[in-house]
């Protein structure tokens, strides 16, 4: 089996590491012996959506953002919208995830014009929410870490939440709700986001495969015993 995974501006959209997220699928899919093909789209450059199975959208500073924008609405708007409609694997982090929204109010006031295929928006505020998060997912019963680092305030009018915030702020600090998800349109403000998570890293892999294969594929058990233990670790310093 084989699966191509596409990041989208990795030149301008990496801050905190984000291609580490596609390094661990790469890796945690070469485990069982599935081959990975890493493919790099930015500026310009068109989606061939049919031949992408995972798509990852990272997270970038307001004037990268500002950047991206544009060429979202012209060059890549319809095939993104006919991607996520078609139920593929989408993970977009803390910017990519304001970008899929209808719009994000920068602090200085600059309203950057989203993708819209989200039915959320994004205001910007005065302080930083920072720090180490736990949430907890009821749908699939399984509990995530990761550290957001974002000032901006995302309202998600009623879509399902990545999770309830067990410790830190979420989406705008005042819902207790962190990321969404949209279909296999996966949104989060958690940029370390699979280090810690392995069992969500394994559910993206096995859609994804699910997905090109047509048929329900599941992914052999590996050993993460480390993954499990950093993510008690921080669980245990937290509820402290």
């Amino acid at each position: 089996m084989e699966l191509n995974i596409c990041h989208l501006y990795p030149d301008l959209l990496n801050v905190y590491g984000d291609l580490g997220n596609i390094l661990i699928l790469k890796y945690r899919a070469e485990k069982r012996g599935i081959k990975v093909n890493i493919i790099n789209s930015s500026i310009n450059d068109k989606l061939d959506i049919d031949n992408i199975d995972i798509l990852f959208f990272g997270g970038g500073q307001d004037f990268e953002q500002s950047i991206v924008s544009s060429d979202l609405n012209t060059t890549k708007k319809e095939d993104l919208i006919k991607y996520i409609e078609n139920e593929k694997v989408l993970i977009a982090i803390c910017g990519g995830y304001q970008l899929l929204g209808k719009y994000y109010t920068a602090p200085n006031g600059e309203k950057i014009e989203g993708l819209g295929v989200l039915d959320i928006y994004t205001e910007g505020g005065d302080t930083r929410f920072i720090g180490d998060t736990i949430i907890y997912n009821e749908d699939f019963d399984e509990t995530y870490v990761g550290f957001e680092n974002h000032s901006g305030r995302t309202y998600t009018n009623g879509l399902k939440p990545l999770g309830k915030c067990i410790y830190g702020y979420g989406n705008n600090g005042e819902d207790k709700y962190e990321g969404c998800i949209y279909k296999n349109t996966y949104c989060t403000y958690f940029h370390s986001l699979l280090s810690k998570n392995p069992e969500l890293a394994d559910r993206f892999l096995s859609i994804a495969l699910s997905k090109k294969y047509g048929e329900s594929i599941s992914l052999e058990k590996i050993d993460d015993t480390i993954e499990y233990k950093a993510k008690e670790v921080m669980i245990k310093r937290l509820s402290k």
